[in-house]
């Protein structure tokens, strides 16, 4: 279906190209295909499937006889994609929810928090799908999390905050972002000649580090002076 859609859009945009007009195109493309085909080929459908050619379609040029089906995910996934306008951004929730199996629900959240811009670096997906060797751990790690969905109220403790994330982990680790494994809480590890007792521990198959999360409630300035 999505592959169809692209050559509905491929179709509109070299008449158009004929033409020198582009808005009679895609009305009378849709009242077209509806008498022929019915409902989904609405206007507004119609003209998302032009962009959609258009968002695509050096990356179909690309892989032109290297793949079967260039596009793996739902039409549904698309058009959520097609609300992305930057490019690199695009690319990277499309690689992640491929990768990380997201439903559109979980697609529309990732782009709704902005899950890209938070990355402390911005890895290039093509290197990403095919070896981490050229990447940095800020390449990975989200910067500042968002964790609405934890539903707390206004002023809560460490204690909460940790028994919350618990019940939550799922979600919590989709916004960890993929390849994150939980593995412990209130672990007991020694660096060095010390015992430590971290709140959360958790690893990173890709990086093949542990990650340690210490949850503090308090402004940090305030911990750093009070120490």
């Amino acid at each position: 279906m999505t592959a169809t859609y692209w050559r509905i859009g491929k179709r509109i945009f070299d008449q158009e190209q004929r033409a020198g007009y582009g808005e009679r195109i895609v009305e009378q493309r849709a009242r077209d295909l509806s008498a022929r085909f019915g409902r989904g080929f609405s206007r507004s459908n119609v003209f998302q499937m032009r962009q959609f050619y258009l968002a695509y379609r050096a990356r179909v040029q690309t892989l032109s006889g290297q793949f079967d089906l260039p596009f793996p995910l739902s039409w549904s996934h698309y058009v959520r994609l097609l609300t992305v306008a930057d490019d690199a951004a695009r690319d990277y929730y499309e690689h992640e929810a491929l990768r990380g199996g997201w439903s559109v629900r979980d697609l529309d959240r990732q782009i709704a928090i902005k899950a890209y811009q938070r990355l402390q670096g911005k890895p290039d997906t093509s290197i990403a799908s095919s070896s981490p060797g050229g990447l940095s751990p800020d390449d990975y790690i989200r910067d500042p999390f968002v964790l609405e969905f934890l539903n707390l109220k206004d002023e809560y403790s460490e204690s909460d905050l940790e028994q919350a994330l618990i019940h939550e982990l799922e979600r919590f680790l989709l916004e960890l972002g993929n390849d994150f494994a939980f593995v412990a809480r209130q672990k007991r590890l020694r660096i060095g000649t010390e015992w430590y007792r971290v709140d959360l521990l958790f690893f990173h198959r890709r990086l093949r580090s542990l990650l340690i999360v210490e949850l503090k409630v308090e402004n940090l300035r305030t911990l750093m002076r009070a120490r």
